[in-house]
């Protein structure tokens, strides 16, 4: 694996991406942070270690609007992220067969890059957030949820870590418009999710039903759903273990 370098791409507004990437042989691992999560966390850099432990290539970066690229979090919505996520895809594209590790909102993302790009050929999702805003103002009571279609905006909840990130009511039409089309075209890639029972913040019941809808529609689609003790992070030893041997796995 060669040194990590920080690389910059342009969005289509011109504002920066950054992230970094080290090239390595036979395989690479692109990670894709959740909501509101910059791209160096202990899942990122544990991954980073052990594709420098094997050779292998690894890719993380930051959404415009949030941690190191440009822009304004509140200039963006779901779509901008996914254009986000596609951008780095078309850098890695021409490199060794890709895993991507989508953690929470990062896993729905993972799952819809899957779906365009052939050289994806393995995807671990942690806690993956499908619909994630259309599930959360289906959650909300109804008073706030009116209060939010009618401002427009609204932060994800009352903890001062979101407080100064209001979520455009577009997310929720974005969110849901997308899940409408989740099925529409399977591309077979192996899946595994892996989901703590406990977590309250993405809760696991979206994983299995997610499940469920896609073997309904493809009986041998190549998904595991792993459903084990712990909450959204995930983030003991025991969980870092787990999520090693997912990721290390050669078939």
């Amino acid at each position: 694996m060669s040194p990590q370098q920080p690389f910059e791409l342009k969005g289509a507004d011109g504002k920066v991406i950054r992230g970094d990437r080290a090239e390595g042989k036979n395989r690479q691992i692109l990670f894709i942070t959740g909501f509101l999560s910059k791209r160096w966390g202990n899942k990122s850099k544990a991954l980073a270690q052990w594709c420098r432990e094997n050779g292998w290539g690894f890719c993380c970066y930051d959404v415009r609007g949030f941690g190191e690229s440009e822009g304004t979090f509140t200039d963006y919505t779901l779509s901008d992220w996914i254009s986000d996520a596609r951008a780095v895809m078309t850098t890695l594209q021409d490199g060794p067969p890709l895993t991507v590790v989508g953690n929470s909102l990062g896993g729905w993302i993972a799952w819809l890059m899957a779906q365009e790009f052939t050289s994806i050929e393995r995807l671990v999702l942690i806690a993956p957030a499908f619909n994630m805003m259309g599930v959360r103002a289906k959650q909300i009571p109804d008073e706030r949820r009116h209060a939010w279609h009618t401002a427009g905006w609204m932060p994800w909840d009352d903890d001062p870590v979101h407080r100064d990130y209001p979520i455009a009511w577009k997310w929720v039409e974005e969110s849901e418009a997308l899940w409408k089309t989740s099925f529409d075209r399977l591309r077979r890639v192996k899946t595994t999710i892996l989901h703590g029972l406990h977590d309250t913040v993405i809760l696991p019941v979206g994983s299995n039903q997610f499940a469920e809808q896609l073997l309904a529609h493809d009986a041998s689609f190549p998904i595991t759903l792993k459903l084990v003790p712990g909450d959204h992070r995930l983030s003991g030893p025991e969980h870092l273990e787990l999520f090693q041997r997912l990721v290390q796995e050669k078939d």
